[in-house]
């Protein structure tokens, strides 16, 4: 038996033994579905099914690696003819990933490897340092410290973003770890489906801080004095301003290190001293609504400027945006199975969502990992490297090739989802 029809029958297993954990969701009937099946490369789309049941049958009957369903609504939904479906429209869909944003635990637990030359390394590369060609191969981990990132940003979007400035409830929003690397936000409200691609297109520039012009929000030089963002205006601006005085509430040593970063400043010695001398003054004029003259000596309209992008970077929510923007776009299905580590995508109510850990997940109704078990099963590992895994507090690996293992057996069919590892 190959490894993936060992895993597709593992699937088929879960979902015949499991079937009151898929849920319906809303307008079931109108929706398009996706699957991967574990021998091909393809998706077969243009997929509808009248209620839970029958995608359930279909589930049982062909166990596919990747089940997702359509943020949008279609009154022909199995129809192959896009034009032909009779779109009705589409929930807003945001979608956070940990593959599109740096963390620092990538520079430990992902790998590189070009095809090229042959150099390899750790963290995330575009393309080869060495031979400067884009042949990479990548092998992207998980752990909690990525994945409580990825958390962090849909907690941002929701409260920072969706909530005080769009006038979203909470119970417009459904929420959805994706069984991987990140979080699935979906907003279901009758008007939001009316949206076109442009105006989500608008969306996306407003939550991630694109495009935005900080002239308009109220910076300018005139006569050699610069006038900052006003407190006084609303959305941006505001969210602007409390990070900066939360930014100068920090320590000297702090606000030195952060000023120092190469990668985001090239501010010399002379300029950091003079920020840190005239710190506490700046905090006392973006406080005061009245006086808003941003005075410190060596900080031109050229140094305000990359300053604020910093800080706007830092403000805003770091999502796939074309999966926002695509109302053609498929989603994971809640509660089936993610093909890439054998996890459930698991639903979440915002007040569980903080205290959600997908590693070490103590509450049992909410735990992703659904093969959990003590038996151990014995696998080749086939990779050259994989990284150390850690799941429940307990650590596997790191790993080389050729290495045979007895780990327990959700470890395994991980591993297996990863395609690092083979069974013996």
């Amino acid at each position: 038996m190959t490894d993936n029809l060992y895993l597709k029958r593992l699937f088929q297993a879960y979902y015949r033994e499991n079937q009151s954990d898929i849920p319906k969701i809303d307008s079931f009937e109108y929706r398009e579905f996706g699957f991967i099946p574990w021998d091909k490369q393809i998706m077969i789309r243009h997929t509808s099914f009248k209620n839970p049941e029958n995608l359930i049958r279909y589930l049982i009957e062909y166990g596919p690696k990747h089940t997702y369903s359509s943020g949008s609504i279609y009154l022909k939904p199995d129809n192959a003819d896009m034009n032909k479906k009779e779109f009705q429209g589409c929930d807003l869909i945001i979608d956070i990933d940990v593959d599109h944003f740096y963390t620092p635990c990538k520079d430990d637990h992902d790998h590189w490897y070009c095809k090229e030359c042959g150099k390899s390394g750790k963290g995330m590369e575009e393309k080869c340092p060495k031979c400067g060609k884009k042949k990479i191969k990548t092998l992207n981990w998980i752990c909690e410290s990525c994945l409580s990132a990825a958390k962090n940003e849909i907690i941002k979007l929701v409260y920072d973003f969706l909530i005080p400035d769009f006038g979203i409830t909470e119970n417009q929003i459904k929420i959805a770890f994706s069984g991987h690397r990140g979080y699935h936000l979906k907003v279901e409200d009758y008007d939001i489906r009316k949206i076109s691609s442009e105006e989500r297109r608008e969306i996306v520039d407003y939550i991630t801080g694109e495009n935005i012009s900080f002239e308009i929000l109220g910076l300018r030089e005139i006569g050699g004095t610069i006038f900052g963002i006003s407190s006084q205006n609303i959305g941006w601006s505001q969210k602007i301003i409390k990070n900066i005085q939360e930014f100068l509430k920090k320590s000297d040593i702090e606000i030195e290190h952060y000023l120092l970063d190469k990668r985001k400043f090239d501010f010399n010695p002379n300029v950091i001293n003079s920020f840190l001398k005239y710190k506490d003054d700046f905090l006392e004029v973006i406080s005061n609504k009245k006086n808003n003259v941003w005075a410190i000596e060596g900080f031109g309209i050229v140094r305000w400027k990359k300053f604020l992008e910093e800080i706007v970077k830092e403000i805003g929510i770091k999502i796939d945006e074309p999966v926002t923007v695509d109302i053609h776009r498929l989603i994971r299905y809640p509660g089936s199975l993610h093909g890439a580590t054998g996890f459930r995508v698991q639903e979440l109510k915002l007040n569980e969502l903080e205290n959600f850990t997908p590693l070490n997940e103590t509450n049992n109704e909410l735990d992703p990992i659904v093969f959990r078990s003590k038996n151990t099963q014995k696998i080749e590992i086939i990779e050259p490297l994989v990284p150390l895994t850690k799941i429940s507090d307990e650590s596997y690996g790191p790993y080389k090739k050729g290495e045979k293992v007895d780990v327990p057996h959700h470890i395994a069919v991980f591993l297996l989802c990863k395609g690092v590892a083979k069974t013996l």
